[in-house]
């Protein structure tokens, strides 16, 4: 079986999570420069089999879009003309940088390492993923 990777696209930086070959388990995969996101994940697809991508639909708490919306919808169009075979398909991401947090908290993370954006990233990646799997079993 093929994974499923997740994307909390950044202006920035971009964090990644990926599920296990069997789909069971999301984790952190990394955070990489968001211009050189595209390339990346050309890179890991030619070396890992990917069925599909989940990207976090960035909207403000009260369901309007966010400033980053354009850049993410941007990215998807170019996605989806340049690898086809992938689909990939949007995800509400809404409090994940919030959830990202107190799971750093609960982990006991010292507050250097809380402040670390692109760890923050990665684990908003990974409760985005972990949420679309939790909304499949549904």
């Amino acid at each position: 079986m093929a994974r499923i990777l997740s994307i909390d696209y950044g202006k920035k930086r971009t964090g990644l999570a990926v599920t296990d070959s069997l789909q069971l388990i999301a984790g952190g995969l990394a955070t990489v420069a968001t211009s050189e996101l595209f390339d990346y994940l050309k890179q890991y697809i030619a070396r890992e089999p990917v069925e599909r991508i989940v990207i976090g639909e960035p909207r403000q708490p009260n369901g309007q879009p966010s400033e980053n919306l354009p850049r993410v919808q941007q990215f998807v169009n170019r996605w989806r003309k340049a690898v086809p075979q992938i689909p990939i398909e949007y995800y509400d991401e809404r409090f994940t940088s919030v959830l990202a947090h107190q799971a750093m908290l609960a982990g006991g993370l010292k507050k250097k390492a809380r402040q670390d954006k692109a760890l923050v990233d990665e684990i908003s990646a990974t409760i985005i993923l972990e949420d679309y799997m939790q909304s499949r079993r549904h």
